[in-house]
């Protein structure tokens, strides 16, 4: 019977790789290099034969593996067809079918946020929940529906996109998607130095931020330290993310937000500004929905790869 699964996250710099038994253990994880070069074709081929090395290394047949589960950048659809992976130079291609013609293995694939939030509701800050939101906010703001159990990953894999939600008629910079008033350009680690940066150029009230570096870790310990200038931001910042985080909840009802992403180091100090917010927000049948702290950190891809395949 088969007894071991394999969980890749591939990301821009590196791939994360995990095998797992099928109680969600994982056995032992390692990384190789992501090489792009020529249009990343060399990709897939060395996750194979990285894996392969790792079975011979360990005596796994083929038969003890129930599968291989990939998280890539870039929308993917149910298939495991990845429309476009800009980092990556891929093109449009079915990923189980390529990688899986290397192994001779069963493969399943989806977008590296929908799988890491995935990971995150099997073994992580959302375990003992089906009906899950995960927020990643990183550089950017990411985000993964899980509804049942199940991944929404919509008719073009875009579904979970929650930091391109329109959320501000007034903004004059545009996001990085080329759309104006994205919840990313107000909720992101950038987003909330944007926010900082506005806050002090507005008046020259005292605060700790004029000196040295603005950062969303320097935003977040201003506020711990009682710093007024700082509290103001991250209320603004608390207002635009627990509204966007409203707008999901009314169409997907969940009954966990799970928060992860650079800024969430900050702890459970940002849900006393996001919470309040949101239910200010929220539609009353969707008010009663938990804020949790991500756990896996940069192991959530892996997991939840390993769960496409094992679940």
């Amino acid at each position: 019977m088969s007894k071991y699964a394999f969980g890749v996250d591939i990301g821009g710099t590196t791939v994360k790789m995990g095998l797992f038994d099928k109680e969600g253990c994982v056995l032992d994880k390692w990384e190789i290099p992501t090489v792009t070069d020529n249009n990343g074709e060399g990709i897939l081929p060395d996750i194979a034969e990285s894996i392969k090395k790792v079975m011979a290394e360990k005596n796994i047949t083929a038969a003890d593996v129930i599968g291989v589960g990939v998280g890539a950048p870039g929308p993917i659809d149910d298939e495991g067809t990845v429309f476009k992976a800009v980092n990556l130079g891929w093109g449009v291609f079915n990923i189980p079918k390529v990688l899986g013609g290397y192994l001779n293995l069963p493969v399943k694939a989806g977008n590296d946020a929908n799988v890491a939030a995935l990971g995150e509701m099997w073994q992580g800050g959302g375990k003992g929940h089906s009906n899950m939101v995960a927020v990643t906010l990183g550089t950017g703001v990411g985000g993964g529906i899980i509804i049942g159990g199940k991944i929404v990953t919509g008719a073009t894999g875009a579904g979970g996109e929650i930091g391109h939600i329109h959320i501000e008629d007034a903004e004059t910079e545009s996001c990085g998607c080329k759309n104006y008033g994205c919840l990313e350009q107000y909720a992101s680690a950038t987003g909330v130095v944007r926010l900082a940066k506005r806050r002090l150029a507005k008046d020259e009230k005292a605060s700790s931020l004029r000196q040295g570096n603005i950062s969303a870790k320097a935003v977040f310990d201003a506020v711990k330290a009682g710093d007024d200038v700082a509290i103001e931001i991250a209320q603004q910042f608390g207002d635009y993310l627990g509204k966007g985080l409203a707008a999901v909840a009314a169409v997907v009802n969940p009954e966990i937000f799970v928060v992860g992403g650079g800024v969430s180091k900050a702890g459970e100090i940002l849900f006393e500004y996001i919470k309040p917010a949101y239910e200010k927000y929220a539609f009353h049948g969707c008010r009663s929905a938990e804020f949790a702290l991500a756990t896996l950190g940069n192991d959530a891809g892996i997991y939840g790869a390993a769960a496409l395949v094992i679940n």
